[in-house]
């Protein structure tokens, strides 16, 4: 991969009141002009990405957003995608005034706390005045970390790159493994990558791409085939692979040319363990058993593409579960950060692989889910269960039992 996938990427969100420097600071940071800087309050309307490396943190993703108290109608639709960034934050920084502070902030930090997030607190334009005295002693009786910063000038960013480091959370440092927690050094995995119309010319898809890096890491070994010749290449291997891994929309031939005392999953399993909750999504694929027809189902895709043929999200899926329930099923499908409000009209939600999705983003849709009494689950378990081969698909997790 020539550069980092977002969603590997640790997400700070910078967020705070109009015009207290949020963009200054990134500019600083990045050193770049990332975001349009102005005297005008609410000068950001939507939220500005910027993708870095920080050593020794590594690929980061910063998202600048609208002033979080902007006005009127519009500002009101600012500040809901200001919200929705929150959903895939990792990291939050406020930035406020050195001398504001008020229940505003305190709210927001508050607001913070109950989506678990680490939070940074920065104090801009400090030659202009000290930090409030209350506000620094608020954020040392709840252990938040602050600093003073002076955007425009490029003060105190290396106070912030040693702060981020200190707060950023754990699973940053050690990342978990996509599949080499699976494997021994030396041991093979086959892999089953079908070519169709949705595949990008010229290249493998995301997953794909990642899970061979992972194996690679992992000082495996991998065979890449297409699902036409996988019997040919388990007859000619010397070693029984230790798993076969398969793209799902496939699953039901591999599974048929697969040895039965051969482990057999799917790329979309992989990625629900990887970037989500494994046990919640192999509780949601279990509740396709009390689909009926006529119930309305949610199909969330991460990331947003144009449906060619037989798109796996929008007529193979809901093919195979229309046959499965014996009458006819509604589908929604939303794409990318669209993800609607009123999940309680679903029967179920199925989600895609997330591989463009940060973990916490997905989380975090996992527990709106869970709150709205939604069963969720992703494309390689829907298919699984709804073609009968469930349980071989999730036999190499126990966790899921």
């Amino acid at each position: 991969m020539q550069t980092t996938p977002k969603g590997l990427r640790l997400h700070i969100g910078i967020f705070g009141r109009r015009n207290v420097g949020k963009s200054s600071f990134l500019n600083a940071f990045t050193g770049q002009e990332v975001s349009i800087v102005s005297d005008v309050a609410g000068t950001t309307t939507d939220p500005v990405e910027k993708a870095m490396e920080i050593l020794p943190i590594g690929p980061v993703l910063f998202i600048d957003t609208a002033g979080i108290d902007d006005v009127g109608a519009l500002g009101e639709m600012r500040i809901e995608k200001s919200r929705k960034v929150i959903e895939r934050t990792d990291v939050a920084v406020l930035i406020t005034d050195a001398a504001e502070w008020d229940d505003f902030e305190t709210e927001m930090l508050d607001w913070f706390a109950t989506e678990k997030l680490p939070i940074i607190v920065i104090f801009n334009k400090t030659d202009l005045a000290e930090p409030n005295a209350n506000a620094i002693k608020l954020l040392t009786e709840r252990k938040i970390p602050w600093l003073k910063t002076v955007a425009n000038q490029g003060l105190g960013q290396t106070d912030f790159r040693q702060v981020l480091i200190d707060t950023m959370p754990d699973e940053f440092i050690a990342p978990g493994s996509i599949i080499g927690d699976l494997v021994q050094p030396g041991e093979v995995i086959v892999l089953v990558v079908p070519i169709d119309l949705e595949a990008p010319k010229g290249r493998l898809i995301l997953p794909q791409v990642q899970t061979i890096r992972d194996i690679l890491d992992s000082d495996a070994c991998c065979a890449v085939v297409k699902e036409r010749e996988l019997r040919d290449m388990l007859g000619n291997l010397k070693r029984k692979p230790v798993l076969v891994v398969t793209d799902s929309q496939a699953f039901l031939k591999v599974d048929g040319d697969t040895p039965p005392d051969i482990p057999l999953t799917s790329f979309s399993i992989l990625f629900a363990r990887f970037k989500g909750d494994l046990a919640s999504f192999a509780a949601g694929a279990r509740a396709i058993e009390t689909l009926k027809p006529g119930d309305k189902i949610l199909m969330a895709e991460g990331c947003t593409h144009h449906p060619i043929g037989e798109d796996i999200g929008r007529v193979k899926i809901p093919r195979w579960l229309t046959q499965y329930v014996g009458g006819k099923l509604e589908f929604d499908t939303h794409s990318g950060r669209d993800f609607p409000d009123n999940l309680s009209e679903y029967k179920m939600v199925i989600h895609c692989g997330s591989c463009t999705f940060n973990r916490r983003q997905l989380l975090s849709r996992i527990m709106q889910c869970n709150k709205a009494g939604v069963p969720i689950t992703n494309y390689g378990m829907a298919i699984s269960y709804s073609l009968g081969i469930f349980d071989r698909a999730l036999a190499p997790f126990p966790e899921t039992e």
